[in-house]
């Protein structure tokens, strides 16, 4: 009845349907995974300040200990839309107060919800993926610490085709890759490299995107096109900063650069995370960047 044509058209249509589903299944942490592993939460405080979770989830305008009120609102432009961080306070309807360390370990590293859909890379799990499980079951434990807000989450503002989630399990196939980016041939390096690759996904600012999102690798921390559009996030390689170890450390402890300026913008909030790390820390990210390649 139908010809050679139609059952080839029929059956390539079918195969890429295929290939697409599978390509685009979301994944997820399984409890399994996380056996044996128990929470630190002290050690979840430090992950939770590293990784700049209250800088984007405290409400607009909060200040001091309502920062650690995780009720979203804060709007974020880029070129795909508006994004809007979600409530991820402990209220377990509005928020994640019900999520198991496997709910949380599978959106933090693998952007996927407990619903099993894809999170739009907004959310920076591309860098997330790095984390190790503990600091993900640490991070869990720590945030079921914090206090409950029932404001619910609003929409995101993203228009045709970007709106379809099925489409991102392209977007992970394509540009995410959990190896690093550079090299740490000591304890120090390897310890700034965790910080600046993974918790502070310093990369998601600091380095350019493709047309379709991903980051460019070739032009790591070397600056990039602000996303809302205005401006542009400068480069920190050492050529582009010019700046010595204890510049480096001052900056990320006070804000204050050799040139007697101050951090703005988004880098406010940033510096704010970073003074609370340890001085070893801010030295880490200091040795991190000073070997970054020109």
């Amino acid at each position: 009845m139908f010809g050679p044509l139609f059952r080839w058209t029929v059956f390539l249509a079918l195969l890429g349907g295929a290939v697409y589903w599978f390509v685009t299944w979301p994944s997820s942490t399984s409890d399994e995974q996380l056996a044996g592993l128990t929470a630190n939460v002290e050690n979840g405080e430090q992950v939770f300040i590293a990784s700049g979770c209250a800088s984007c989830h405290a409400a607009p305008e909060a200040e001091g200990a309502a920062k650690l009120v995780l009720a979203g609102g804060q709007r974020f432009p880029s070129p795909f839309g508006t994004f809007v961080a979600p409530n991820i306070s402990t209220d377990a309807s509005h928020g994640i107060g019900g999520w198991s360390p496997a709910e949380l370990v599978s959106a933090v590293t693998q952007g996927t919800s407990p619903e099993g859909q894809h999170y739009f890379p907004a959310f920076p799990y591309s860098s997330y993926q790095r984390m190790t499980l503990q600091d993900a079951v640490d991070l869990h434990g720590y945030m079921q610490t914090l206090p409950a807000d029932a404001t619910p989450s609003a929409p995101h503002e993203v228009s045709f085709p970007y709106n379809i989630r099925r489409n991102l399990g392209g977007w992970k196939f394509l540009f995410m890759n959990d190896s690093w980016v550079m090299e740490a041939p000591d304890a120090q390096r390897e310890r700034g490299r965790y910080l600046v690759e993974a918790l502070g996904h310093c990369a998601e600012c600091h380095t350019p995107r493709n047309a379709l999102g991903g980051l460019d690798h070739g032009q790591w921390m070397r600056g990039a096109p602000d996303p809302s559009g205005k401006g542009r996030v400068p480069g920190v390689t050492p050529s582009q900063l010019g700046w010595g170890e204890a510049d480096i450390v001052e900056y990320l402890t006070s804000g204050f650069t050799p040139e007697f300026d101050t951090a703005g913008g988004h880098m406010v909030a940033v510096i704010e995370n970073t003074a609370q790390l340890s001085e070893e820390d801010r030295q880490a990210i200091a040795a991190y960047l000073l070997a970054l390649p020109d």
